[in-house]
Order: structure tokens, then sequence, then C-alpha cells
């Protein structure tokens, strides 16, 4: 397949690459398409969005400080009916949390997607945190989503997967969404004492303790085969998962009776580890603590079944829903020779003249779409109000993913009729805000570039007003794909 003219594929590279061209990027793209994508690959990862300067371990310190606190106001007011009504609604907890934490975090993302030179980089790091999804769908997930991409995702997205995979799994964001801080191995000592059955001081007889049910969780450890490594069809068993999940026993987040360091901060609790070998995929591990779930971490990210099913997903969302495998094979032998290295992986892909395809395949998702009209009005959200609700509306809520597998790639995802509608109202109501007079054959002109159709840039020119001439291009068949 031969690359594009000059100037259609500098259209490509913004808005296909990208997340949609602001004012004068295309020019820039086509002096050099491939160059202006390569450039943009560094080894520090991706920019960073600010979280208020807060770490998750941070937020997590004071979210168990405010519900202990919570706790005492509620036994204090109790006999004031209506206040402890209040004092005992999680709803007014969560909202609370949610203000000042994850919509600041998304506020301050999506800014960054909207204003940013390097939007092949930014596209590449969401990409990754979507692979990797932690949502907001608890209070204890909810303040960490931001500081989760910004520690774990997006300073290792050029570097080495297993860096990115480790760096992902361990944070205490994904122990806490993926519930592996309740995971106790059965026969671990915690468990031991749980049951009533271990043993207090030297030749002391057998006393009971808490009787509290502690038991394994596999749901990190099925996630991180069947969506983060190997995949679905990657070869492993059931057994496989729960060995797996016995091995990460342990791993957990720091709390108040330890060190404060360690408060919020992930820690691994030997006596909660399941002791003993184990056997994952046909390898077998010998009993340690922390060093037996960084081996099975390792030996899944150099599986050739990952870089398979990775790069699968990779040319998925860059390219189309029904990848081509040419591309497909050139990215796992990129991701292969290099032993992981993202960064080799991301300069396959600008390289393959299958990602060049002058058909655009991608439908945009809700927040590519919100993202991308900003970049073409060359203004940015001022406040959560203007994107949180827009993309509840239209499917996308806020850093809230419905299930570990991220949000969907697929155009049948998004493209249903009533979504359409809702986009083109959302298209009107943006072009009457940020249009202000300015001629929108031009802004037509300067958002697609080579990719405008003749059909819509008559339907803009013929416009009966700007704004409605910017709504257009907005709900054009060349911008609505990428």
């Amino acid at each position: 397949m031969a690359m594009p003219d000059r100037e259609l594929a500098g259209a490509i590279a913004a808005t296909r690459f990208g997340l949609g061209a602001r004012p004068g990027e295309i020019g820039e793209a086509t002096r050099d398409p491939r160059g202006w994508l390569k450039a943009q690959v560094r080894a520090e990862g991706a920019d960073l969005f600010p979280t208020g300067g807060e770490t998750a371990a941070r937020r997590i310190a004071d979210l168990r400080e405010f519900q202990q606190s919570r706790q005492m106001a509620k036994r204090e007011i109790a006999g004031d009916p209506q206040t402890a009504a209040e004092a005992r609604d999680p709803v007014k907890l969560a909202q609370k949390m949610l203000r000042q934490d994850t919509a600041g975090d998304f506020l301050a993302r999506t800014q960054l997607a909207a204003t940013t030179p390097a939007g092949f980089r930014e596209r590449w790091a969401l990409f990754w945190s979507n692979h990797f999804t932690v949502a907001a769908n608890k209070l204890q997930t909810a303040t960490v989503v931001g500081p989760f991409e910004t520690e774990a995702i997006r300073p290792h997205v050029f570097g080495r997967f297993q860096d990115l995979l480790i760096a992902a799994e361990t944070h205490p964001a994904m122990l806490l969404y993926l519930d592996q801080v309740q995971s106790v191995g059965p026969d671990s000592p915690l468990a031991q004492r749980a049951a009533g059955i271990g043993r207090r001081g030297v030749g002391a007889r057998l006393q009971p303790v808490a009787q509290r049910t502690l038991g394994l969780n596999e749901n990190l450890a099925r996630e991180i085969m069947e969506l983060h490594t190997v995949g679905v069809r990657g070869g492993y068993t059931q057994a496989d998962v729960t060995e797996f999940a016995r091995a990460m026993t342990g791993l957990s987040i720091g709390g108040f009776r330890g060190p404060e360091a360690e408060i919020g901060a992930p820690v691994f609790r030997l006596a909660a580890h399941e002791p003993g070998e184990r056997s994952v995929m046909g390898v077998r591990y010998r009993a340690g603590g922390r060093e037996q779930v960084g081996a099975i971490l390792t030996d899944l990210a150099a599986k050739p079944q990952t870089a398979r099913f990775v790069c699968g997903k990779i040319a998925r969302h860059f390219v189309a829903d029904e990848p081509p495998p040419a591309l497909v094979a050139r990215l796992e032998k990129a991701w292969m020779g290099s032993g992981g290295d993202l960064a080799k992986v991301a300069e396959a892909l600008i390289a393959a003249p299958e990602a060049w395809n002058p058909n655009p395949a991608k439908f945009k998702t809700p927040y590519e779409f919100l993202v991308s009209s900003y970049r073409a009005a060359a203004a940015s959200p001022q406040g959560i109000q203007q994107v949180a609700p827009i993309l509840t509306a239209l499917g996308q809520k806020p850093f809230a993913p419905g299930s570990p597998k991220g949000w969907p790639e697929d155009a049948g995802a998004w493209a249903a009729p009533d979504a359409v509608v809702k986009r083109m109202q959302f298209a009107q109501g943006f072009a009457a805000l940020f249009v202000q007079g300015r001629d929108p054959k031009r802004l037509a002109a300067e958002a697609l570039g080579a990719r405008l159709s003749p059909a819509t840039a008559a339907a803009v020119a013929r416009a009966e007003s700007r704004p409605e001439g910017f709504a257009l291009l907005l709900m054009s068949p060349e911008f609505q794909r990428r």
C-alpha cells in the first residue's frame, strides 16, 4: 500500500494518529508526516496532567482519615435524626470526593488533550490508560484514578511493556479496583490466625482469634491474563488463574497500623501470602513473596501471546475495528524483536503503510469527538460542567467504563441513531459558543485539511450562519471518523 500524498498524509497524521487538528497543525504535520509523529515519541513518557499535587497514597490516606472523622461525627450527632441521616448518606460523601478529586483530574486531562501539540503522544497514553482500566466505580478508586494514570501509566508508555505492566498491576488504584487488597492465601499465617488456629507466644496452646473468613480473590489475576497480557485465547487455564492469584496474595496497601510512610502506598504483606511453589502456564516458580509475583509478571510480559494480543488492540485502536493482519504482524515483529520496547512498537505503527490508508475506518468515541471539537475551535474546556454532562449523555461518563475491559473500540458501540442525535445537539450548542464570528470555511480547512470532502466544504459554505456551518463540520462523516 502506497503512502498517500503529503497533504493527505499530514491530515491523517493529525486526525487519525492524533486527537484532531488545531489550526495550523496539519500544516506542520504536512512537512514530514512520519517525522512529525516520530518526534513525539520520547523516553520520559507521555505528558502529565496536574492532580492538585497529590499522589494516590496521599489521597488514600486523606480518604481514610475523612472516613474515621465521619464515623466519630455520626456518633456525636446521633441525637439529630436529620443530620445523622445526611452523615450516613454515602452518595453525598461520594459526590464530595468526586467533585474535589476525580472531576478536577478529568478536567485537567481533557484540557491537556484539547491543547497539546503532541496529539499522537496523548492518544498513545490514552490507549494504555484504557488497556489498564481503573474505573471510578466506588469511592476508594474514584479519588485515585487520576494519580494512577500519572504515576503508573504515562511515565512508562514508551518504555518496556514489562515495566508498564508491573507499575500498573501493583499500583494502589488497581489493587483497590480489582479487590486485590482483600485477597489472602488460604494457608497463609494471617488466614490461619483468623480461623482460630494460630499460636500466640512460644509454647502457647491453640487459641481462637477473630472468627472471620479470609480467602483468595482471583479478580486481578484473571484480568491480567485475560485483558492485560496473553488474552482470553492465550492458552491459560482456570488452574493458572488460581495459581497466579495465590502468588499475588500479599500485595496490598499500607494502612494506619504500619509506618506513616506506607499509608496508602503499595506494600507486600508476607503474612497474607500463600506459601509454596507455583505453576503458571507450564512454568514453575519457586516459593517466595514479592519475587514470585514479579517473576510471573515478567514472564507474562515476554510471552508471544501477549505481543499478539496487545498489538492487535493497538492496530484496532488506531486503524480499524478489523485491523489488517499485515499491520498486526508488523507491530508484533517490532514488539518481539525489541523485547517489548513500546517506543519501537509506536515507531513501527508510524512506519506501517496500512496505518495510512486514506479511507477513515474508525468512528470517534464521545471523548475523542469532544476533544477534537475543542481542538478544531482552538479552545479548551474551562470547567467540568462543560465536559462531564456531555460525555455522560453520550455514554462515556468520565473515568467510568462499565467493566475492566475499558471503553469499547468498535463503531457499533457509539454510532447508534440516538447517540448521533445527541452529538448533533452538542455540535449545535458548541458551535454557538465557540465560533465567535470566525469563518467556518477556514476552520473546516484547518480541521480536516486534504480530508475535507467537496460535499462537506459546500455544506459549510452554504450554511445560513457561521455557527451552523461549524456544527455541520463537526457532524460531517470525515470529522466523525478518523
